[in-house]
């Protein structure tokens, strides 16, 4: 467990007490937001949509017990466990400090709010703002570098001694839990709690990269210098030349990667075609792109 505590020589240096505090404040804000969309959307439609609160949703409907009594039952000891078998790979100090309370204030907004009204009892509104409540607060607690628990610790442990990914792990354990749903509640609920899952990764992604998506483009073309200026020149982006060698004939493949927006991929199409319609040309989503002509650092 020590090694838990043990600060790597090559971690990075501490943050100001500002951001620390921000990080908290952000993980107690997506702990409430969480809270309520799971409480007005997801438990009166009977839509268990994997992890821990699946399960209390299941355990709610089939055996009577509260959501949040089941939540601390389940999160508190996957946490210990968490520290206790994984070590120093569950996380450093602060990461796990920030884990425990997302642990321990979920379940108690979840109490909190166990009184409010349903927003909806349409099944399908209900996972549809249920997956958008819960990935937002999912996505503002990944914010603030902490956690809520859950199944992505338990995804963990069965990854420390299994050795298959962390994203298998959890997304088989999740599976399990809507399979038992349509077992335990209906087929239908099941179904909608697909929805949810959906939602809630498409609304975690939006939170942590926003909806602002850029464009990356790659050209591999024998008017190379053409292209690079007509980047330069017409769509005024800065381009990099990269080196580059075939696979099969061994030959120099000078490479060209530019980033544009959204609207000037379209003319960045459009140029590439008419300069060279033999081009090899890769377009990938560019997410966060930090520097002149995109975004300041923060």
């Amino acid at each position: 467990m020590a090694l838990l505590w043990k600060r790597d020589k090559h971690a990075t240096a501490p943050r100001g007490w500002r951001a620390v505090v921000l990080d908290y404040v952000y993980i107690v804000i997506g702990s409430v937001i969480l809270g309520i969309s799971f409480n007005v959307f997801q438990l009166p439609n009977k839509i268990a949509g994997g992890g821990v609160s699946g399960i209390s949703i299941i355990l709610h409907y089939t055996l009577g017990w509260e959501p949040a009594f089941v939540l601390w039952g389940l999160n508190i000891p996957l946490f210990i466990g968490g520290v206790l078998i994984l070590g120093r790979s569950f996380g450093y100090f602060d990461y796990a400090l920030k884990t425990l309370v997302g642990t321990l204030f979920l379940p108690l907004t979840v109490y909190l709010t166990s009184d409010w009204p349903a927003a909806t009892n349409n099944p399908l509104l209900g996972a549809l703002y249920g997956g958008i409540g819960v990935g937002l607060g999912l996505g503002i607690v990944f914010r603030g570098r902490g956690s809520t628990g859950g199944t992505a610790l338990a995804g963990q442990v069965i990854q420390k001694f299994t050795g298959l990914s962390l994203g298998l792990c959890v997304s088989v354990i999740d599976g399990m839990i809507v399979v038992t749903s349509a077992f335990t509640l209906s087929l239908e609920s099941a179904l909608y709690a697909l929805i949810c899952i959906y939602l809630q990764a498409k609304m975690i992604d939006v939170v942590q990269l926003g909806f602002n998506t850029e464009k990356m483009a790659l050209i591999i073309s024998d008017k190379e210098e053409a292209m690079r200026q007509a980047i330069l020149d017409e769509i005024d982006r800065g381009v990099t030349r990269i080196t580059s060698q075939g696979g099969y004939t061994g030959d120099d493949r000078p490479m060209l990667m530019t980033v544009v927006s959204q609207g000037e991929l379209t003319h960045l199409k459009q140029l590439v075609k008419a300069i060279d319609p033999e081009s090899f040309f890769i377009i990938t989503n560019a997410t966060e792109v930090f520097g002149k002509g995109f975004y300041t650092r923060t």
